[in-house]
C-alpha cells in the first residue's frame, strides 16, 4: 500500500481496528481516515456513500462489526445478522461505486461448519451446517465474503477477505454479558481473586479446543495481505496452535494469580467442539505469528488492570 494514500479503517475503536491503527502507523502510513459510529453509522447506506464520495479513500480495511460470545450471539441473533449484514453490504457497495483500489473484509472462523474436518481449510466453507449458537453472525460474515468474491467476479474489484481464528488483545470487550471467552475468564478470575473465592464456575465442559491469535499478529497479517494477496474467496489467519478451554483457564489463572478451584458447568453450551484453522496459504506468503499465548495473556491482563473501568463497559 502507498504510505501517502488514504486508508479508511472501519471500526477503528474496536480491538481489531485499534490494532490495525497501530500497525499502519508503525508502517509509516500517514493518511488514515476514521469515523466513530456516532459520526458515521455504517448501517445507513446513504451516509456511507456520501462519506466515500467526500473522502475518496484508496484502501479500505473493514473491521467494523457487532461481536460477542456464545450467550450474546444466541440471545440477539437478529441484531447480529442484520447489523453485520447491512454494514458489510454498505461498505462494500460504496467501495465498489467509488472505485476503491483495494478492500479487505474481516470475518471469523465461525463461518465454517460445526464439524468441519480439522485443520479447517478454506474450501470447507458451506459444506455442512453451522454451529447454531453463532449462526446469525456466521451468515452475515459469509455474505460479506461472497460480496467481495462477486464484486471481483462481476466488476473486477480487488476486494479480499480474511478469516481469523479466536482473537484477543488490548481494547477487548470485558463486559460479561457479551464478551468472548478469554476476556471473560480474565475478568471473572480477577474479581474472584479480589473476593478471595476458593472456586470459580466457568461455562461448558472445558473440553472444546480453540486456537487463539493476538490481534497485533492479525494486524500484521492484514497489511501483508493488502500488499501480497489478491484472490477470490477468503484466506485463513490462524496461530497454528490450539488448546482446550480447560487448559486456557489454567493459563489465565496462572497469569491473574487466581489459586482457587476451577469448575465447569456442563449444562452450559460449549459451542463448536474444535476449531483449528489451516493457515498454510498465509504462511506461504511469509507471515507467522510473533506473540505467544502466555505472553499475550499477560499483556492483556496488564492492559485490563490499567483500563478496567472502561473495559468492563465495552460491548
Amino acid at each position: 500500500m502507498d504510505r501517502q494514500a488514504k486508508i479508511f479503517v472501519a471500526g477503528h475503536r474496536g480491538m481489531v481496528g485499534s490494532a490495525l491503527m497501530r500497525a499502519l502507523r508503525q508502517a509509516g502510513h500517514t493518511e488514515i481516515i476514521v469515523r466513530s459510529s456516532a459520526e458515521l453509522d455504517l448501517r445507513e447506506g446513504a451516509a456511507v456513500k456520501s462519506f466515500f464520495a467526500t473522502e475518496k479513500p484508496r484502501y479500505v480495511l473493514m473491521a467494523a462489526a457487532r461481536v460477542g460470545g456464545i450467550h450474546y450471539n444466541a440471545t440477539a441473533p437478529y441484531d447480529f445478522l442484520y447489523d453485520n449484514l447491512v454494514m458489510a453490504a454498505n461498505v462494500t457497495e460504496a467501495a465498489r461505486l467509488h472505485q476503491v483500489q483495494k478492500l479487505l473484509f474481516l470475518g471469523s472462523s465461525c463461518i465454517y461448519p460445526k464439524f468441519a474436518p480439522q485443520p479447517i481449510k478454506e474450501d470447507s466453507l458451506l459444506t455442512a451446517p453451522l454451529e447454531s449458537t453463532n449462526e446469525a453472525y456466521a451468515i452475515a460474515k459469509i455474505a460479506g465474503i461472497k460480496l467481495c468474491t462477486f464484486a471481483r467476479q462481476q466488476y473486477g474489484c480487488d476486494f479480499i477477505s480474511a478469516m481469523p481464528c479466536n482473537l484477543y488483545g488490548p481494547e477487548d470487550n470485558f463486559a460479561l454479558e457479551n464478551s468472548h471467552v478469554l476476556p471473560a475468564m480474565i475478568r471473572k478470575m480477577h474479581e474472584a481473586k479480589l473476593r478471595g473465592d476458593t472456586s470459580l464456575v466457568l461455562w461448558g465442559t472445558g473440553t472444546p479446543l480453540r486456537e487463539f491469535l493476538h490481534v497485533d499478529d492479525l494486524a500484521e497479517a492484514c497489511l501483508l495481505l493488502m500488499d501480497r494477496y489478491s484472490e477470490a474467496g477468503h484466506i485463513n489467519v490462524g496461530s497454528g496452535h490450539e488448546l482446550s478451554i480447560r487448559d486456557l483457564a489454567k493459563q489465565v489463572a496462572t497469569v491473574v494469580g487466581f489459586t482457587g478451584e476451577l469448575k465447569f458447568d456442563a449444562t452450559r453450551p460449549d459451542g463448536t467442539p474444535r476449531k483449528m484453522m489451516d493457515n498454510s496459504r498465509l504462511l506461504q506468503l511469509g507471515w507467522k505469528p510473533r506473540i505467544s499465548l502466555s505472553e499475550g495473556i499477560a499483556g492483556v491482563y496488564a492492559w485490563y488492570l490499567k483500563n478496567s473501568e472502561t473495559a468492563r463497559k465495552k460491548g
